[in-house]
């Protein structure tokens, strides 16, 4: 298993932390240089704060950590593709790369927008998509299945 899938795991260990608080079961996985310096899932419900998504919770620590705001050398590992809110973090915070779950058809900044590769921005991020997609998609297919009932 590469380093992708790995980080990806502990990402997808977060969504299952946030599914079990009745949370959309997203997670998130901030690494600097080889090591985690944030582990984050969402949190919207939990705390009231619609801002509270696993990746925004990642760039906040990880920016508090000592690494700055600017997170050029960092890679956020999340198992859902980011939303619009989301993706404009990456974009202000530089993060340097993003390598993400399974696709949001509804709302998705990266394959929708194209939002982290768009040249009118001041910042563009690497991207990698669909590392342990369908492990991503399962997590929440299950947890909106229980939702309504089955």
């Amino acid at each position: 298993m590469g380093e992708d899938e790995q980080f990806m795991k502990m990402a997808l260990e977060q969504a299952r932390v946030a599914g079990e608080k009745g949370e959309v079961p997203v997670g998130a996985v901030l690494v600097v240089d080889g090591k985690v310096v944030a582990a984050t899932h969402n949190l919207r419900e939990t705390s009231g704060d619609p801002t509270a998504h696993a990746e925004v919770l990642a760039l906040r620590e990880g920016a508090s950590s000592g690494e700055g705001w600017r997170l050029t050398e960092a890679t956020l590992y999340v198992t859902k593709e980011p939303c619009v809110m989301c993706a404009g973090s990456m974009i202000n915070a530089r993060l340097g790369r993003l390598v993400y779950g399974c696709s949001d058809t509804k709302g998705g900044a990266v394959s929708i927008y194209g939002l982290l590769a768009d040249g009118k921005l001041n910042h563009k991020v690497d991207v990698l998509p669909g590392v342990l997609e369908e492990e991503c998609a399962a997590l929440l297919r299950e947890f909106f299945s229980s939702r309504r009932g089955g």
